[in-house]
């Protein structure tokens, strides 16, 4: 990796050159932020090899479930996965199929155990059964709009019980104060949802601002529709 952000060979990569790549992971700003942190040890904002291949460790880590922490960097993991069309270096081996899923196991589980709860008809839940448990999180409802809009994979107005996974991960990253992304990263597609033959990147991780004011819009109607919450 490190020839695609060190053109120069100088064998050191820059705070903006190491942005860029690094975002291609699917990983929020905030985790690559503390990636940065750990990696950068002595806060220059220039990572020389050894720290770079410190922050693709992390990287690894993060995409695994395993904590990005120092302590993590003796784990065995996968290489680390970015998604990125225009290199056929990255592309080799990384079909968007083969990525973990970012929700856990045990996490999965405790989802499943509240879309059982709810009720569901042929395994789905309708907007109205899953919005008074997003209300129940009291996050603004244009943020819960957006999770509904991300989370309802294949626009049918319903959630399956792995979509209704990813919106759930999605609250509770809101709630630990991380940005719900403006497009789903790789990553959280579940397995169940993905193209056997989709290109990674053909899913936008940094969005144009022209698409982002207007993107949140509909499910909106969905959370804010005045129903009676019966729950």
């Amino acid at each position: 990796f490190l020839p695609q952000v060190d053109s120069a060979n100088a064998g050191r990569v820059l705070a903006s050159d190491a942005a860029v790549f690094l975002k291609k992971s699917g990983l929020t700003d905030l985790v690559l932020g503390k990636i940065w942190d750990l990696a950068d040890t002595d806060g220059k904002g220039i990572l020389n090899k050894q720290e770079f291949f410190v922050a693709l460790r992390l990287v690894a880590c993060a995409q695994n479930g395993l904590d990005v922490s120092l302590s993590s960097l003796n784990l065995p993991v996968p290489p680390p996965r970015f998604t990125d069309t225009s290199s056929p270096l990255l592309l080799s081996g990384t079909a968007s199929s083969d990525l973990p899923w970012a929700v856990k196991l045990e996490d999965k589980v405790k989802y499943d155990s509240i879309f059982d709860s709810l009720n569901p008809v042929n395994g789905l839940l309708s907007g109205d059964k899953v919005k008074p448990v997003l209300l129940n999180s009291k996050l603004p409802v244009d943020i819960l709009g957006r999770v509904w809009e991300l989370s309802d994979i294949d626009r049918d107005g319903m959630l399956d019980r792995d979509e209704f996974a990813v919106a759930m991960f999605l609250v509770y990253c809101a709630l630990e104060k991380e940005p719900v992304p403006m497009s789903l990263p790789a990553a959280l597609v579940p397995p169940s949802k993905r193209k056997p033959l989709s290109v990674p990147g053909a899913m936008p991780l940094i969005p144009s601002s022209t698409k982002e004011s207007h993107q949140s819009l509909p499910p909106v109607g969905i959370l804010a529709a005045k129903t009676p919450l019966t729950q």
